[in-house]
């Protein structure tokens, strides 16, 4: 792992290094008001940010599509490639604001969709997915709702950097990273309320050498999830809350899927979340797998579920498959892990019967509870079919079954 974690660290620094240099020789400016973008309400500036883009793909030098200060209104909007360069930037000063009726994009998928690109940059600015009407609509359990829009999806790409963006109120996911190779977001921020449905703040899936860097997630569903063929993941300095933590699933879904492997999470901080470090499989057969994943300096603060393994997955408990996961998790490793619990139950480990977790490792780790009388501070830890070692001080104890 610490060979495959120095990989990743050298990859990022060498792209990141490249993009600066790049960035000095840049030649080509494409304005989007000068495509007839306007920062008012009347004006619908999806049409003049697809031209700016066209034309900046269309040119061989480096080039820079330029949003300047100011709320554009736009529609769903496609950025592809390939493109003749593989260094445009897209610098965004102002916002970008999406349609305040949800209806208008709420089956589009997605908002802003960058789509077989390689280095491109998307840096700064403010991306607005006017979601809260959507969320209103699925919170009142209405059936004629859309599933709603991403408001970013980076889409088989590979030598992406996406640094000091800001997403808010996204009708679904802020950001989704799919199918891509070699993409790095840093100084991230994520907004939206806690009671927001399926708002992930950041996705990964069927992806390599993704990193998620010094960023503030606060949303009403995952922080980060990552789903199946997410792989050298590597995620650092990250505030979570609220949220629903960090999850590596949900898995195990279809029987044919690819596995999640080679993840680091250290540096996180979780704020009041409903779960903090979890993995979950849905108990039905699948080929899938998790393996060689460290989670390390941890802090939980007032969080419900700080260390979980749900392979008995089923938001809801309606229509559960109520069979053995298939998904076989294996080398899970907790390091330097402190904090504290809303429930009694800080670290629970719920494996499959008939696929035991394996090589499961927690090395000083101290949970305490806070949800109790003042002298009932002790958390407890329940284990099914999960088999590991504990060294150092490790609190509370796990007896592995």
């Amino acid at each position: 792992m610490v060979k495959s974690s120095s990989l990743i660290v050298a990859a990022v620094v060498l792209f990141l290094a490249a993009a600066s240099v790049a960035s000095a020789s840049r030649s080509s400016l494409y304005r989007v008001t000068d495509y007839g973008a306007r920062a008012d309400p009347k004006t619908d500036s999806t049409r003049a940010l697809s031209d700016a883009w066209r034309k900046a793909c269309s040119d061989p030098r480096p080039s820079v599509v330029y949003v300047p200060h100011g709320r554009f209104h736009v529609r769903d909007l496609r950025f592809e490639g390939p493109c003749k360069s593989n260094d445009i930037l897209v610098r965004i000063d102002g916002t970008l604001v999406a349609p305040s009726d949800y209806s208008v994009i709420g089956n589009a998928k997605n908002w802003i969709l960058f789509h077989g690109v390689d280095g491109v940059r998307i840096s700064g600015g403010i991306l607005d997915g006017e979601g809260t009407g959507l969320w209103s609509c699925k919170l009142d359990g209405r059936r004629d709702c859309p599933t709603g829009a991403m408001n970013l999806h980076i889409a088989n790409s590979k030598n992406v950097a996406i640094d000091g963006l800001t997403s808010v109120n996204s009708q679904k996911f802020h950001i989704a990273v799919t199918g891509c190779q070699n993409v790095n977001l840093r100084d991230i921020t994520v907004a939206a309320l806690g009671t927001s449905p399926n708002t992930d703040g950041i996705h990964i899936e069927k992806s390599t050498f993704v990193s998620v860097l010094n960023s503030t997630i606060s949303t009403g569903d995952d922080c980060i999830s990552m789903g199946p063929g997410s792989r050298n993941v590597w995620i650092e300095r990250v505030a979570c809350g609220p949220g629903h933590g960090i999850s590596i699933g949900s898995l195990g879904w279809k029987l044919q899927e690819p596995g999640v492997q080679n993840v680091t999470v250290k540096r996180v901080h979780f704020v009041e979340t409903t779960n903090g470090l979890r993995i979950k499989t849905w108990a039905r057969p699948s080929l899938g797998f998790v393996t060689n994943v460290l989670f390390q300096h941890v802090l939980f603060d007032s969080v419900k579920n700080p260390i979980l393994i749900d392979q008995n997955y089923c938001p809801g408990g309606r229509h559960c498959p109520r069979q053995a996961s298939g998904v076989k998790v294996k080398d899970i490793r907790y390091k330097s892990i402190r904090g504290t619990s809303r429930s009694k139950v800080a670290v629970r480990f719920d494996c499959s019967k008939a696929n035991p977790c394996v090589g499961i490792t927690m090395h000083d780790v101290k949970l305490t509870y806070v949800g109790g009388a003042r002298d009932d501070k002790e958390a407890t830890a329940t284990c099914a079919n999960a088999r590991g070692t504990s060294s150092g001080f490790v609190t509370p104890v796990v007896r592995y079954s």
